[in-house]
């Protein structure tokens, strides 16, 4: 099954859908119970997702997806793996489960904007058009609520061995899958022992040096092109790394991943942007359970 295919089949018709349209029998499920409130935002923004492999972090992406509330929801490519799709077909529950959950989101108010990334490219042909409730673009501008314009973006236009080294980069796709697999054995491990998620992954990147230069030369990049535009920001992902920094006169922000990270974007009422790590976010939450229990 194509990964196009698979938007269109979990949004209920054969053809696009159009906003408004009425909510299909399988998606008016009960919210699912928790006594944890809904943790509210105007904006929201996740990218690298990474569905249909067995890295993506579905479980917990789907326990994020169903504590908030926002009134727009940006998914900043790499949503459908297609790259691994296409090497074979990988695609359990969990998955169908996140894609429905963004549906339901969509059906119930808030606007969802796809836009596409590299690993989702087979999409970009279909930008302009809406499935089930969602805009699929190439890029966006998003109106903070204090007026700044920041464009929102995957980011791999901007990275050199993707653009110019294309086998490069499906080569290093196999290399970080790879990794990938030993950072799940190795999460295994730490369940066992009664630990929390770690991304040793994410930590080492952190460690080498050529990854953390790679990373200093994307950003300036994609802030290079914000400037270009006159814009006063940049949104994107693309290198699964979250930051909010300053580069000159432009905010850079990276949503960062639910591969390693498991972090999001997000922007309250008054325009304040804000990284939420959704691993430490649990964490916190279980040591003040604790401490209640323990008063």
């Amino acid at each position: 099954m194509n990964p196009m295919d698979v938007l269109v089949k979990e949004s209920g018709a054969g053809a696009p859908i159009e906003t408004g349209t009425r909510i299909p029998d399988w998606l008016n499920l009960p919210e699912p119970k928790s006594f944890r409130p809904k943790l509210r935002y105007r904006t929201v923004w996740i990218s690298d997702l990474h569905l249909g492999t067995s890295g993506c972090n579905a479980a917990m992406l789907l326990d994020f997806l169903s504590s908030i509330e926002c009134e727009t929801l940006y998914l900043v490519g790499d949503i459908i793996d297609g790259w691994r799709l296409r090497k074979g077909w990988y695609w359990p529950d969990g998955h169908n489960e996140v894609i429905r959950r963004i549906l339901k989101m969509a059906h119930k108010g808030t606007r969802v904007i796809y836009i596409t990334g590299n690993h989702d490219e087979m999409l970009r042909d279909y930008a302009g058009l809406g499935f089930g409730g969602i805009d699929l673009s190439n890029e966006a501008i998003h109106l903070t609520a204090d007026g700044r314009r920041l464009l929102v973006v995957h980011g791999d236009a901007y990275d050199g061995v993707v653009l110019y080294a294309k086998w490069l980069a499906f080569l290093g796709d196999q290399a970080y899958y790879l990794m990938l697999k030993a950072n799940r054995w190795f999460n295994r491990a730490r369940k066992a022992l009664g630990m929390p998620y770690w991304s040793l992954s994410a930590y080492l990147k952190r460690r080498v040096k050529n990854a953390v230069q790679f990373i200093c030369d994307f950003e300036e990049a994609v802030a290079h092109e914000a400037t270009h535009r006159g814009l006063d920001g940049v949104v994107c992902g693309h290198i699964h790394s979250a930051e909010i920094r300053q580069i000159g006169a432009i905010t850079y922000y990276n949503d960062g991943d639910w591969v390693e990270s498991c972090t999001a974007l997000t922007e309250d009422e008054l325009g304040e942007m804000r990284i939420l790590d959704w691993a430490e976010y649990l964490r916190d939450e279980a040591r003040q359970v604790q401490a209640t229990t323990a008063s």
